[in-house]
């Protein structure tokens, strides 16, 4: 049997996520696949690092959680020409350890982040438009 949770319950449990990340965090988007989990070394090449606004996600509501701002970012020098995005890993803000990790795809397409073009060149500006956690147990 799976056990259900209140929608105030699931609320706290996702506010804590984020504050367990902590503020600023920075998020990474790579090329290749994703690592098996969070605590696997990193894949691929480093496309673009956004540093997250300090209130990152906005406050949980119905069990879910969504993007607080703007995600914007530039593709860096491993980008090169043009270079397909994989993955997402969202690590502290030192980027020391990774907390949450997933696909990505262009908006739309139901990646666990959507990015407005996940072809990533140098010097590109790209901008994550859909990141949602949602709490199981409903």
């Amino acid at each position: 049997m799976s056990f259900q949770f209140s929608p105030n319950a699931r609320n706290a449990a996702l506010d804590a996520i984020e504050a367990a990340i902590g503020a600023a965090p920075k998020l990474q988007l790579r090329s290749g696949a994703l690592p098996a989990n969070t605590g696997a070394a990193d894949a691929g090449n480093l496309l673009v690092e956004i540093a997250l606004p300090s209130d990152w996600l906005e406050t949980a509501a119905t069990g879910i959680k969504t993007i607080k701002g703007t995600w914007t970012g530039t593709g860096a020098a491993a980008a090169a020409g043009g270079t397909n995005a994989g993955h997402f890993r969202i690590k502290n803000t030192a980027g020391t350890t990774t907390h949450v990790q997933g696909t990505i795809t262009i908006t739309g397409a139901g990646g666990d982040m959507e990015l407005d073009n996940p072809n990533i060149a140098q010097n590109q500006s790209v901008t994550v438009t859909t990141f949602t956690l949602t709490a199981g147990g409903a």
